[in-house]
């Protein structure tokens, strides 16, 4: 790449979970236009390996809310591309959408398990070697929902919530240790395959609280990303990013 060329990821190598559709698809594509090699890590294996044969990265098969599975998910791209560089936490599920009276005990510890244990197991496996070469880019994707809460999404809008706060709090963990960052992004509804699950009326609740009014397009999510992983974001940590059509403002 050209000296020029702003925002290059050469050499670095990036994991972007749940990337193997939907938003995450999109960001890994977007990292390798960058020049980064990426691993696509996600629960299904063949969309996983179809994702990556087209940007010649790895397709890894991971259960990010099993320590066991992150642990080798996370070996075998060290194995195929070397030490990581770059973690975007991006995997992630709805869950059902329910009164909260409603919710059965079991569907909380389901969406709790892949939304915010599976962020902390993915930066518990790389933050030390990111420690000990002083360099690494952390991104975890949120929602706006983590800011306001969205009706009948009470368990997706709690652990979101928790994805911002263990963003923060690993970022001051890490600062001065070096240039690591830690951020996340708070997206407004985008139209992806995990919309399926949610009732229309869900839907039409948040594209209405959208002053843009529409809803985001992944390439904007997947340009926010690229930038807060790029060498040049070496000031901007323990952030939450917006982008969610001016929904929120703080």
């Amino acid at each position: 790449m050209a000296d020029h060329d702003f925002f290059s990821l050469k050499d670095q190598v990036a994991v972007v979970t749940g990337a193997g559709q939907g938003i995450g698809e999109g960001i890994a594509r977007r990292l390798h236009s960058a020049g980064a090699r990426v691993a696509v890590l996600d629960l299904n294996e063949e969309t996983a390996k179809s994702v990556a044969k087209s940007i010649n990265g790895i397709g890894v098969k991971c259960d990010v809310s099993s320590s066991d599975s992150v642990r080798q998910g996370i070996a075998a791209v060290q194995r195929e591309l070397g030490e990581i560089t770059i973690l975007v936490n991006n995997a992630g599920i709805s869950g059902k959408a329910a009164y909260t009276w409603e919710l059965e005990e079991t569907e909380m510890d389901t969406v709790y398990a892949v939304n915010l244990r599976g962020v902390y197991l993915m930066c518990r496996a790389v933050i030390n070697k990111m420690l000990e070469k002083r360099y690494g880019r952390i991104l975890n994707v949120a929602s706006i929902a983590g800011k306001e809460g969205n009706p009948r999404l009470l368990a997706y809008s709690a652990t979101k919530a928790g994805v911002i706060c263990l963003s923060k709090s690993l970022a001051k963990e890490v600062a001065g240790r070096g240039d690591i960052t830690v951020n996340s992004i708070a997206p407004a509804v985008v139209q992806t395959p995990i919309l399926d699950k949610i009732p229309q009326e869900t839907i039409d609740y948040m594209v209405s609280r959208i002053p843009v009014g529409r809803t985001g397009k992944i390439e904007e999510i997947a340009a926010l990303v690229h930038y807060l992983v790029s060498p040049e974001a070496s000031f901007t940590t323990g952030q939450c990013y917006d982008i969610s059509g001016g929904r929120a403002t703080y």
